[in-house]
């Protein structure tokens, strides 16, 4: 059985047993995403852009470029917003199928979790290696964000805007979040995924992050480049595995990507792969 402290975590993040109660949502051939029925029965009232079939709403066939797509998508959000489904925040995700596959059209970041449509992110573990071990920079979240505010999270945190690879991605958060020269934080390793499926009040998260290793020599002190993070702290990870075995100070999903860290290092035990295994219950 796995350790009950760490996987309260993982439970949180994957509180939906089933989708059922939700509509699908298709571009093309591809379903992209699950809808609530009020948020359906809203699009119903644009019939030209939206289509209703017994597997669930579409945008139309007509709409066959991605381009297309996009800017049926856009139009349709500010009365959605207007009626409280969701929260226009002006930064453009793409739409995929799957994770690693061709983005089907894009759509403001704040519609994600209203379509259900899955988002991508980066996340990297900032780590020292001295003689008395490990060491993890930890950042403290400014206390004014929406999400999380003043918990503590990975030293680059992201979600990947539309367009941009996910080393891209890590490669303009490290600088605009905790001013790290491009040289360095290319060298950050590919460590893995884990990815879950929350629902929440604004609809339903279907999240991908994609893990990095980063070794950040020792002298380099990261510092807040944007208002992200308030400051940074370099803990030895005895003091991160604490944090996140005993308390709720860490953001929701940096508790995973720190359990997948952890696992990794063989600093927790995971006999019968329980652990391993919840990490990555989210989309493909």
């Amino acid at each position: 059985m796995p350790d009950p402290a760490f996987a309260r975590h993982i439970a949180a993040c994957n509180n939906i047993a089933s989708p059922a109660g939700l509509i699908p949502f298709r571009v093309g051939a591809a379903q992209v995403g699950w809808v609530s029925p009020d948020l359906a029965q809203a699009l119903t009232f644009r019939p030209r852009d939206f289509h209703f079939d017994a597997e669930g709403v579409a945008l139309a066939a007509r709409l066959r470029t991605p381009g297309q797509r996009s800017e049926a998508l856009a139009d349709a959000l500010p009365a959605l917003a207007a009626g409280g489904f969701l929260r226009i925040r002006r930064e453009l995700f793409d739409v995929r199928e799957t994770s690693a596959g061709p983005a089907v059209a894009a759509i403001d970041r704040g519609a994600l979790p209203a379509f259900g449509i899955m988002s991508q992110g980066v996340h990297v573990n900032g780590l020292v290696r001295r003689a008395d071990g490990l060491h993890i920079w930890v950042g403290m979240r400014s206390r004014d964000k929406a999400v999380a505010p003043g918990q503590l999270d990975n030293i680059v945190a992201g979600g990947i805007p539309a367009g941009l690879s996910p080393e891209e991605c890590l490669v303009k958060e490290a600088a605009e979040e905790a001013c790290l020269p491009p040289t360095l934080a290319a060298a950050a390793r590919p460590a893995g995924r884990v990815s879950y499926v929350m629902r929440n009040e604004e609809g339903l998260r279907r999240d991908v992050l994609h893990c990095y290793d980063l070794d950040i020599p020792e002298g380099v002190i990261p510092r807040p480049g944007d208002d992200e993070v308030e400051r940074f702290e370099l803990w030895p990870a005895a003091r991160v595995i604490e944090a996140v075995r005993a308390t709720d100070s860490v953001k929701f999903n940096v508790n995973l990507v720190l359990l997948d860290l952890f696992l990794r290092e063989g600093l927790v035990p995971d006999p019968d792969g329980a652990l391993r295994a919840g990490l990555d219950q989210g989309p493909d």
